[in-house]
């Protein structure tokens, strides 16, 4: 064979390491109850599988040790449980923002693989157990965004390396597929009203849209549209007893199935709109949006606005936001602050029976 020719059928192998991914989320309520619990002592997560190993988050309230890195610290382990065993891994420590609701990095593992093993001693991690004893100190951690009504919530983005398996199949060619643009070119769509067929007035601003995909998204909108009652309705439809910006928001979910971004309004304008949004999401049925918005106000609650935040969960049927609200009540003492508080006087002037529902079901949680 001349040096310069090559055999005519090529055949390739790739090596490619298996993975399992998951992330531990570690709740701990009535924070500064833990505290005093002395260095050493610690608290264990749930224990979760992961790879086909048992792990769980270790958090120490007053630090693992009495070396210097420890002391005015909390400490934080990933854990594993299966002993004997020996499991490469990648995982990031994080703490979340209340604020936010984001997770902030705190000490991650996550350039080159670390051992649990038994005989591995070095760096961090002795044994099963790798993390930091200065995970955080106290005196910031007890500051807001990471403590919130006595609450700290720490996460764990773990990954498990499993034995590498070699592909027997021969490779010609590896076809990069891109992700999916389903959710921007519907948002391009409403964007432009290309072949709009019908319009919304609201307050005095229109909103062209698609009857075809309003009617797929909204049961409510295809009786509309498309029932008996079209002929009625038109071509030009006047919305009442709703804000433009809630309407312009949803529409915004129905094309793409995402919440608008609300990067530009404050916290407590984000939880009006949020409250808009659900009843909103009622009114035509959006079940997945409703759900979005009552999990993002159960994560959200407050002193001053969870009366009305239950009231609002009594009167459209949000069964799991309003036992959040009473949990709230109750947890923490909150109660004398709660009735005290101006949300809950006008709820009390303006809707008598609402409050007294919300008394009844905090009376139900005192029971258990």
């Amino acid at each position: 064979m001349a040096a310069s020719q090559r055999p005519t059928e090529r055949r390739a192998s790739r090596c490619t390491p298996v993975t399992a991914r998951a992330t531990l989320v570690f709740e701990i309520v009535g924070y500064s109850l833990h505290k005093g619990m002395g260095v050493g002592k610690f608290i264990r997560s749930t224990t979760v599988s992961v790879g086909g190993h048992q792990w769980c988050i270790r958090y120490y309230p007053d630090g693992a040790d009495t070396h210097a890195n420890s002391q005015g610290h909390v400490s934080v382990y990933l854990e594993l449980l299966n002993k004997g065993a020996k499991v490469r891994v990648l995982f990031d420590l994080k703490l979340i923002n209340h604020v936010s609701g984001l997770a902030s990095s705190v000490f991650a593992i996550l350039k080159s693989p670390e051992v649990f093993d038994p005989h591995n001693t070095s760096g961090i991690g002795t044994g099963y157990t790798w993390g930091t004893p200065s995970f955080k100190k106290k005196s910031e951690l007890e500051e807001f965004p990471y403590l919130r009504d006595d609450r700290l919530v720490i996460e764990c983005d773990l990954t498990v390396i499993k034995e590498p398996l070699v592909a027997t199949t021969a490779i010609t060619a590896e076809v990069q597929i891109p992700p999916s643009d389903l959710a921007e070119n519907f948002e391009k769509l409403l964007e432009v009203a290309e072949e709009a067929d019908v319009t919304f007035e609201v307050e005095g601003e229109i909103f062209p849209a698609h009857k075809i995909v309003l009617a797929a998204r909204s049961p409510v909108f295809k009786a509309e549209l498309y029932g008996p009652m079209r002929g009625k309705c038109g071509q030009n439809i006047t919305i009442e007893d709703m804000q433009p910006t809630v309407f312009k928001a949803l529409l915004h979910f129905i094309y793409t199935d995402l919440l608008p971004s609300t990067g530009k309004l404050d916290d407590e304008e984000k939880k009006e709109m949020v409250r808009h949004l659900l009843v909103a999401a009622d009114r035509y049925a959006m079940e997945r949006m409703k759900m979005m918005c009552e999990d993002i106000l159960c994560k959200t609650l407050d002193v001053q606005t969870v009366a009305t935040t239950s009231a609002l969960a009594d009167q459209h049927h949000c069964s799991r936001l309003k036992d959040a609200c009473a949990e709230f009540i109750m947890s923490s003492n909150r109660l004398d602050d709660v009735l005290a508080s101006q949300g809950y006087v006008h709820l009390k002037k303006s809707c008598p029976a609402v409050s007294v529902n919300i008394l009844e079901s905090i009376m139900k949680l005192l029971k258990f």
